[in-house]
C-alpha cells in the first residue's frame, strides 16, 4: 500500500503530465544556431531543440497545425517540421534562393515564399513541394501575407520600399504601393479590409486599404528618452478580436500597443533587446516576442499589457509560431 506522501507525489506528477499534454507548443527559430526551440506554454520550459538547415528565419504553421514550414535562408530551401514528432521530416528545395518569410493560404495547399536574392515570390504546391509559379516583384522581397479569403497576396520589397498586391488566381501584380524605407512585414487585419506594413528604417507602419490600395494612415512611434532612429517596427500581430495590434519596435526594445479603430498608440511595453517577430497564443491571452539580441522570448499578458517573463532560447531568435495544445 502506498504511503500518503507517495500518493501525493504521484498525483502531482500525473497532474504535471496532464497539464503539459494540454499545453501549447511555442516554436522559435534561432538564426545563428540553425535550430528551432520548442517551449511548453504552461511550464515555459524547453521541450526540445530541433536542428535545421543554415539560418532559419520565417515560419508558418499549416492550417491543421501538423506541420511547421521554416525558411532556411542560407541553404535555399524550406524545412518541414512535424509538430508531433518535433523533427524535420522533409525539405523543399524548390523554394527559390534565400527564402526569408513565407505565408500559407487558408486551404493549406499553397505556400508563398519571398526570395530575397532573386526579386521573386515563389508559389509552391505544398503537397509536392514543387514551384508552380514565380512572380517578379521589387528588390529584396521580405514580407508575405495572404488575405482571409485567400484571394489576395501581399509581398513587401525592402530596397524598392513597396508593398506588392497580387491576385491569387492569376498570380499577377495588381498594385505597387509605395511605403517608407525598408518594409519588413505585411499583415492583414482580421476582417481583411486593411494591410498593415511595417517599415523598419522609415520607422512607420502604413495602413493600406485592401480594396483601393490607398494608404489610409501612417503610424509614427515616440518613446520619451529613446532616439527616434531606434523606433524600427518589424513584426505585427492582432488580438483575437482584431481590436488591438502589437508591433515589435526593434532596437527601441519596445512593443507598441495600438487601437485598430482609432489608430492611437495606447502603450509601449519594455521587452528584451531588439524584438523581431511575435505571435499570439491561440486562446488570445499571451503574446510571445522573439528578442534577437538577448536570445530570449518575452511573454506578454494581453489583457494587462504587461511583460511577465523572459524565456531563454537559442542565439539570434527571429520568428515565432504556436501550435495549440490538445483538448
Amino acid at each position: 500500500m502506498l504511503r500518503p506522501s507517495t500518493r501525493t507525489i504521484l498525483a502531482a506528477l500525473l497532474l504535471s503530465a496532464t497539464t503539459s499534454a494540454h499545453a501549447d507548443k511555442i516554436f522559435v527559430s534561432n538564426e545563428r544556431d540553425n535550430t528551432v526551440t520548442v517551449i511548453d506554454s504552461d511550464t515555459l520550459k524547453i521541450i526540445k531543440t530541433i536542428p535545421t538547415g543554415k539560418r532559419p528565419r520565417g515560419m508558418a504553421m499549416t492550417p491543421d497545425y501538423r506541420e511547421l514550414i521554416v525558411c532556411i535562408g542560407d541553404d535555399n530551401r524550406l524545412d518541414v517540421i512535424n509538430t508531433d514528432k518535433l523533427e524535420v521530416i522533409k525539405s523543399f528545395a524548390a523554394s527559390g534562393p534565400d527564402p526569408e518569410l513565407l505565408a500559407i493560404n487558408h486551404k493549406g495547399d499553397l505556400i508563398y515564399i519571398a526570395n530575397e536574392d532573386d526579386s521573386l515570390v515563389t508559389v509552391m504546391d505544398r503537397s509536392t513541394g514543387e514551384a508552380i509559379a514565380e512572380i517578379p516583384v521589387g528588390v529584396e522581397p521580405e514580407g508575405m501575407a495572404v488575405s482571409p479569403d485567400d484571394s489576395l497576396i501581399v509581398d513587401t520589397s525592402e530596397q524598392t520600399s513597396m508593398a506588392h498586391f497580387i491576385d491569387a488566381k492569376t498570380n499577377k501584380v495588381l498594385a505597387n504601393v509605395l511605403v517608407d524605407t525598408r518594409p519588413r512585414e505585411a499583415t492583414f487585419t482580421k476582417d481583411g479590409k486593411e494591410v498593415w506594413v511595417s517599415a523598419e528604417v522609415g520607422g512607420t507602419v502604413a495602413i493600406i486599404d485592401a480594396k483601393t490600395f490607398e494608404t489610409k494612415k501612417k503610424l509614427l512611434f515616440d518613446v520619451p528618452g529613446v532616439r527616434p532612429e531606434l523606433m524600427q517596427p518589424i513584426g505585427i500581430r492582432f488580438t483575437l478580436d482584431g481590436k488591438t495590434a502589437f508591433i515589435a519596435l526593434g532596437p527601441s526594445n519596445r512593443v507598441a500597443v495600438v487601437d485598430t479603430a482609432t489608430y492611437q498608440i495606447k502603450n509601449y511595453i519594455l521587452v528584451g533587446q531588439r524584438p523581431w517577430h511575435l505571435e499570439l497564443k491561440p486562446d488570445g491571452t499571451k503574446m510571445y516576442v522573439a528578442n534577437g539580441m538577448t536570445n530570449d522570448i518575452t511573454v506578454i499578458d494581453v489583457a494587462t499589457q504587461k511583460a511577465e517573463k523572459s524565456v531563454p532560447v537559442g542565439r539570434l531568435p527571429w520568428g515565432v509560431a504556436v501550435k495549440p495544445g490538445q483538448k
